[in-house]
């Protein structure tokens, strides 16, 4: 078969193991298959009709009349930069949620917020739990900085509310206070006049990062007291708003906020908002109260000269609650790593509580950047989004939709490209995937410079070949289109806080093969495990080796290739499950009444 760009599609490689060679793909019998099918006629790219074929029960997605429009690797405007319907989430509302009989106003205080602001599943998490307990009946507000990269028009009804000053290094800022709606979630953006959250980015700009989030945490509550704002719950995220607890109950407490309490949830143990004294003081505490091991003091620097601090510590012993975000995180936190005496001295309050995924904004059958809607009791929708993909990057195809989505797996990798996502590891799926006759689209960017050099090293060598695209950028339209596209989502992370891929992967119909750590080991369980056969969901491997890897990924190929009607029924099964905060967002609450009595 011609490759689309050139050059032959390789099937299979002659290393790969015997058992798996006698199982190569049987293009010969897919070609004589006779299947019942409907005919369409859509308009492709060069002005030509293509006629595709679908099996009987399929569904070509809602097209209002219009032909399909297949993209191509030369067009101009990649396909998933063009135009998309306008999408208000907030307007679907499930009607099974019931209602809380206690009613509480919760603001939660960020640095990232989905869509708005980005970087990883933070913000996946804020947008997700505050829409589930608006949902719920709770008045949920979010404040987040106001950073300068935040594109206007993706906020409804932006209006400047308080103009006020903050505190910062013996200064008094004058700071604005602006509201505004996304996502159906009424959001608070804080805006100093110094240069605090200035640049292209949400991280990384030409400012001192860790004062910029000092100044914030303070910032937030400030406008609380100059407004009289009394939420029932404040909760902080991560090492950047770890001061705030420090703040509320040894200075706003003391003033006029007496009515909240804090959880703070910890998404990755990773970062830790190492500060000093100094760097404290100007928030206007006094760093050096908080440099004991019973409070801020961070324990790897114990006896060093100086010793520092950590936000992060300083959050676990002054919150009231202490959430992370998975049960087996929880449990390998308190076994290992730097934090673990601090979060084994506060066990009383410290909880694991599995993250969810936003059903409305992840689902298959109303996703505007799909060009085939699709649902857990006809999922036919989702061999054209394979079949869309594949013509976009310049992926073999075969003459009809049905000749490679049915027998040459697709495989996705979404995810940020550092070391904790088991970069080794993906480097070797890439090689692996490819000697196995399938396909597979990585999608990231790699914050380090060294490890971007190796990825771009590794997309010039694998582009322009007839199996691998590797793109370095950040896309949410093509995350939504893969992961509709993809067979197959592959997270090997070395250690998986929760993960939010593997959810949202099944969600769209694309079977998990994840490394068994934190949350991944939580939401996917292995095929072939036979006392628990019941649960089987995905391939999971628990090495860190390529070896271990590899055994998963051949697994789930013999399934994909050699039981399609097996793999159908996986497939049903994971778009079944529900992964959605509706489960989890009432253990929150269960947690915020908690505290507040």
């Amino acid at each position: 078969m011609e490759c689309a760009i050139g050059g032959k599609l390789k099937l299979l490689s002659p290393s790969i193991p015997s058992f798996l060679n006698s199982r190569r793909l049987p293009w010969d019998q897919l070609r004589n298959k006779r299947l019942t099918t409907y005919k369409f006629q859509i308009q492709a790219q060069n002005c030509f009709s293509l006629e595709v074929e679908v099996e009987k029960g399929g569904n070509l997605g809602n097209f209002n009349g219009e032909s399909l429009v297949w993209p191509s690797p030369s067009d101009e405007i990649p396909f998933w930069n063009k135009e998309f319907p306008c999408w208000d989430v907030s307007s679907d509302i499930p009607v099974e949620v019931n209602k809380d009989a206690q009613l509480l106003h919760i603001i939660h205080v960020t640095a990232e917020m989905a869509p708005i602001a980005k970087v990883g599943g933070l913000g996946d998490v804020v947008t997700g739990l505050a829409r589930a307990c608006l949902l719920r009946g709770h008045t949920v507000d979010v404040m987040l900085p106001f950073y300068e990269c935040i594109i206007k028009e993706q906020i409804s009804d932006l209006t400047l509310i308080t103009s006020y000053n903050s505190y910062h290094d013996g200064s008094w800022i004058p700071t604005n206070a602006y509201r505004g709606v996304v996502s159906g979630v009424a959001i608070i953006l804080i805006q100093p006049t110094n240069h605090f959250f200035k640049g292209r980015n949400v991280y990384g700009g030409s400012y001192n990062e860790l004062e910029a989030y000092l100044f914030f945490s303070r910032a937030c509550l400030e406008w609380m007291q100059v407004t009289g704002t009394q939420p029932d719950i404040i909760h902080v995220h991560e090492w950047q708003t770890g001061a705030l607890p420090l703040l509320y109950w040894d200075m706003y407490h003391s003033l006029s906020l007496k009515k909240p309490r804090i959880v703070l949830t910890i998404h990755n143990m990773e970062h830790f908002g190492e500060c000093s004294k100094e760097q404290l003081d100007k928030c206007g505490l006094e760093g050096s109260i908080y440099a004991s091991i019973d409070k801020a003091v961070d324990d790897r620097t114990l006896g060093h000269n100086p010793e520092r601090l950590s936000l992060l510590k300083g959050g676990i012993v002054y919150s009231n609650a202490v959430v992370t975000v998975s049960p087996s995180y929880l449990k390998e936190t308190l076994c290992s790593g730097w934090l673990s005496s601090a979060l084994i001295k506060h066990r009383d309050k410290y909880i694991g509580i599995l993250n969810g995924i936003d059903n409305t904004i992840w689902n298959p059958a109303s996703d505007v950047f799909l060009p085939a809607k699709f649902h857990a009791q006809n999922f036919e929708g989702k061999k054209l989004c394979k079949y869309y993909v594949q013509k976009g990057l310049g992926l073999p195809t075969g003459a009809h939709v049905t000749d490679m989505t049915h027998k040459v797996p697709l495989v996705v990798c979404i995810t940020r490209l550092v070391a904790q996502k088991g970069l080794h590891l993906i480097v070797h799926a890439i090689k692996r995937v490819e000697e196995l006759g399938g396909q597979m689209i990585v999608l990231g960017k790699a914050p380090d410079a060294k490890v971007e050099r190796e990825f771009e090293g590794l997309a010039n060598s694998y582009n322009q070949g007839c199996s691998i695209r590797i793109l370095l950028i950040y896309s949410e339209e093509l995350s939504h289109m893969l992961y509709a596209a993809a067979d197959m989502v592959l997270v090997p992370s070395m250690y998986e806080p929760c993960g939010l891929s593997q959810m949202i992967g099944m969600r769209y119909g694309a079977v998990p093969v994840v490394r068994k750590t934190g949350g991944l080991a939580d939401t996917v369980f292995d095929m072939d495990d036979q006392p628990n056969h019941e649960m089987g969901n995905g391939f999971v491997f628990e090495g860190i080796d390529e070896a271990s890897l590899n055994w998963a990924l051949d697994r789930a190929f013999l399934y994909f290739v050699d039981k399609p009607d097996k793999w159908k029924s996986i497939v049903r099964k994971v778009m079944e499950l529900d992964n959605s905060w509706n489960n989890t967002a009432g253990k929150y609450v269960e947690v915020y009444n908690a505290i507040r009595s």
